[in-house]
């Protein structure tokens, strides 16, 4: 007799939106993937608290506001208002998610017959789909993406996350150190599954070098470094600039791209812009704003290395895209990084928050001959398609 099909409620507050579009892209990735298999709606809850727009005056992109329901590839996608108080009160936000959410996933239940609740970060999502899941008789899984390791900082968030993943009925992570790192603070090894992230080949592919930098008016004999990411501190594009008057003087004509936005951690873009202006260097530095998926193979292509001091990642989906399209990746030895950029044949991992370390390993990227190809190879052994089936039996045996 065969067995139940999973049908699927994706519940993640960093969902991309029309208002968020580069917001929780690896999580659309992953579950639109997953969508060509199986039944799936999402619900991305989105903080919501009534003096936000006083802020807004201040913070143009504080908590952009998305229409409840959006179609998004066929997938129907909502966004329920939730009270976030922001401040001292993150600690409120896992339960504040299930009460407000609570209403909606009872009429979606009785409409779409859901049989699985699949949370995205441990907390407050996470906490907050295992309230909804005991509370609607439906089996829980979560996806520890690293947000994890700072949050377990807080006490009061600590404790949280380790309930949520005591009551899941599985747990995932996206790299093996992010496993350990949550074990070793109590969570049961026996629950969680490592399931990388995967890169799509649809979208990251190598063009010619001369058309890319034919695109983006750059010279066939720049020397050029790329990153992509939300503009913010934790991703490190700060500790690049910072070492490029150094850089510059073994590779006079190095430029540095900058691709990312806005994103649910910050801007710090005025920063990077000042950055950029005090140490002269608005010559070498172009910052290309937010750019879709589909479009980023062109100045990945462009590039020579790809590059990201980044301090804290679960595993970082943007490095399998830049090796897609060829390049050789610079890193931090932070979260997951050393699981994907694994050996140097595929780029080199240096010491975070070590300037010198991160100027030596660039420099030596830059000069090295890389085999491109090989690289590309690796990438394409990571694609989407592996994951996927690993994942689809682990939702299978959730139902069964």
């Amino acid at each position: 007799m065969p067995g139940k099909s999973p049908n699927i409620l994706v519940f993640s507050s960093l969902y991309p939106s029309s208002a968020r579009k580069n917001a929780g892209l690896f999580i659309r990735e992953r579950m639109s993937k997953v969508a060509q298999h199986y039944p799936l709606a999402v619900v991305s809850p989105v903080p919501w608290f009534p003096l936000q727009n006083v802020i807004r005056i201040f913070k143009p992109d504080y908590r952009p506001q998305p229409a409840f329901r959006e179609m998004q590839d066929d997938i129907q996608v909502y966004f329920p208002r939730f009270l976030s108080i922001p401040g001292l009160f993150r600690f409120l936000d896992g339960f504040s998610m299930a009460i407000c959410s609570v209403f909606l996933l009872i009429r979606l239940k009785k409409q779409l017959q859901f049989n699985i609740i699949d949370a995205h970060f441990a907390y407050p999502d996470g906490y907050a789909a295992t309230l909804l899941g005991r509370w609607l008789g439906v089996p829980t899984s979560i996806t520890l993406r690293g947000t994890e390791v700072p949050l377990s900082n807080i006490p009061k968030l600590k404790s949280r996350i380790l309930k949520a993943l005591r009551n899941a009925d599985k747990v995932f992570s996206v790299s093996n150190s992010l496993k350990e790192y949550l074990v070793g603070i109590g969570a049961a090894p026996e629950k969680i599954t490592v399931i990388g992230n995967g890169v799509d080949l649809i979208k990251f592919f190598p063009i010619e070098k001369t058309l890319a930098r034919k695109k983006l008016s750059i010279t066939e004999d720049a020397e050029v470094l790329i990153s992509v990411g939300g503009l913010v501190n934790r991703k490190g594009f700060h500790r690049v600039i910072e070492i490029l008057p150094k850089l510059l003087k073994n590779h006079p004509k190095l430029l540095y791209l900058i691709i990312g936005g806005a994103s649910p951690e910050g801007n710090n873009r005025e920063y990077l812009e000042r950055l950029v202006n005090d140490l002269n260097l608005s010559n070498h530095v172009k910052f290309l704003g937010a750019m879709e998926a589909k479009a980023l193979h062109e100045p990945l292509s462009a590039a020579d290395v790809f590059v990201l001091a980044t301090a804290n990642e679960g595993w970082a989906n943007v490095f399998l895209e830049a090796m897609a399209c060829g390049l050789p990746v610079v890193t931090t030895d932070v979260g997951g990084n050393t699981e994907v950029v694994c050996n140097n044949t595929l780029g080199y991992i240096v010491p975070f928050g070590n300037s010198d370390s991160l100027r030596i390993g660039i420099d030596k990227a830059l000069s090295n001959h890389w085999d491109r190809d090989r690289i590309i190879d690796y990438a394409k052994s990571n694609s989407w398609d592996t994951r996927i089936q690993t994942l689809m039996t682990e939702f299978t045996k959730m139902v069964n």
